[in-house]
């Protein structure tokens, strides 16, 4: 599909759009980080509507979003990002009626207890899709994932845009996912057809994925959303046994969580245990790198950033407030990439609710490099 190409009229892009062959896309942004503006929202909803490709916020991170229902606006989704084609996208509703349209259940279903704790929120549900769901959206699975969030931007984009909106994290494929509009321009300017701005987000980490097509859901992947809050709904909750493990013989159920996620430039390492003998591990480290040639960040937290005598240290925020180390964990690993480090060493953030979350994507970041000290 060709991209969508607005003629411009009094400095704004008019609402018909042209569907016009050019090498180089021109991306509108509209800003909406402080009031959702009419004309703005129906230009992007009309993107949406014809097949074209729109970067919002959420709650959780920015979203690359496209009609959920029509499989060439998909397609274009993991064009853009350069994205694995079996990694599913998660289907965006704004209200619960949109369910019967796209996934199947049967009564004994829980989805709708955790509908109603929980939604509009950062939890997603996998079961079993209609066919209404082309398997572009879905990576060639018979499930579908599906989610309602909370940022009323993206609840009137939705809503404008037809009711389905499928979008994954507006980042290129492997990168650190975006908390910024900013980070959405760094990957996706010129390659996708708008940028919504709607300020920073809220929690910085991706949302929880449950997999309710087993007879006890399983926790994909770990989010704001924890294990202990969905065990207080429904009971009994499984983890994926792969989230944590670095035995390539252990397949994750979700296809998409097997490929390199949130990484940056530099090569990472996630230094585990006491603190004080945390900070002198990491302090030799990154002495040894410096004498050999290469410049080091350091991740750390606010209880414990002064421990460190080398390198660029970073704080991501305090684990006391847990939500403020998963806010700024995507954007301080965007800066060391800016900062051309050689070396990234982290502390491990293991916090009561959100630790589970914010470690597994510090794992995947670092390629499972993990030292126990």
């Amino acid at each position: 599909m060709k991209p969508v190409v607005f003629v411009k009229q009094s400095g704004a892009p008019t609402a018909r759009p042209l569907f016009i062959f050019q090498s180089i896309m021109h991306t509108y942004y509209f800003d909406m980080s402080r009031a959702i503006h009419e004309d703005e929202m129906e230009t992007a909803g009309r993107i949406l509507r014809e097949g074209g490709l729109v970067a919002f916020p959420t709650e959780t991170v920015y979203g690359l979003g496209a009609n959920a229902l029509d499989e060439h606006a998909s397609a274009r989704i993991y064009e853009a990002k350069g994205r694995p084609s079996d990694n599913p996208l998660i289907v965006h509703i704004a209200d619960v009626a949109s369910m019967d349209t796209i996934a199947s259940y049967g009564k004994q279903s829980p989805w709708k207890k955790l509908a109603q704790a929980f939604w509009p929120g950062p939890l997603t549900m996998i079961l079993p899709k209609k066919a209404v769901v082309p398997y572009a959206t879905t990576g060639g699975l018979d499930t579908v994932a599906v989610r309602m969030p909370s940022h009323p931007v993206a609840l009137e984009l939705i809503r404008r845009g037809g009711g389905f909106i499928a979008a994954p994290s507006a980042n290129t494929s492997g990168r650190p996912s975006p908390t910024k509009a900013s980070h959405v321009r760094e990957d996706l300017d010129g390659r996708i057809d708008a940028i919504i701005d709607g300020g920073d987000v809220g929690i910085g980490l991706e949302s929880t994925i449950v997999d309710l097509t087993e007879d006890v859901p399983v926790i994909l992947r770990p989010g704001y959303i924890s294990q202990e809050m969905l065990e207080e709904v429904l009971g009994s909750v499984e983890l994926d046994k792969a989230l944590h493990s670095d035995d390539p013989s252990v397949r994750p159920k979700a296809p998409g969580m097997k490929y390199r996620h949130y990484a940056p430039k530099a090569r990472m390492v996630i230094v585990e245990g006491d603190p004080a003998a945390v900070a002198e591990k990491i302090n030799a480290l990154a002495a040894q790198d410096r004498m050999e040639g290469r410049s080091v960040g350091i991740l750390a937290a606010e209880e414990t950033r002064d421990r460190y005598r080398e390198g660029i240290v970073r704080c991501a925020g305090s684990r006391r407030e847990e939500i403020t180390i998963a806010m700024h964990l995507y954007a301080l690993l965007r800066e060391f990439d800016a900062l051309g480090v050689d070396c990234i060493y982290s502390e491990a953030f293991d916090t009561p609710q959100m630790g589970q979350a914010i470690m597994n994507r510090l794992i995947k970041a670092a390629g499972h490099q993990v030292i126990a000290v």
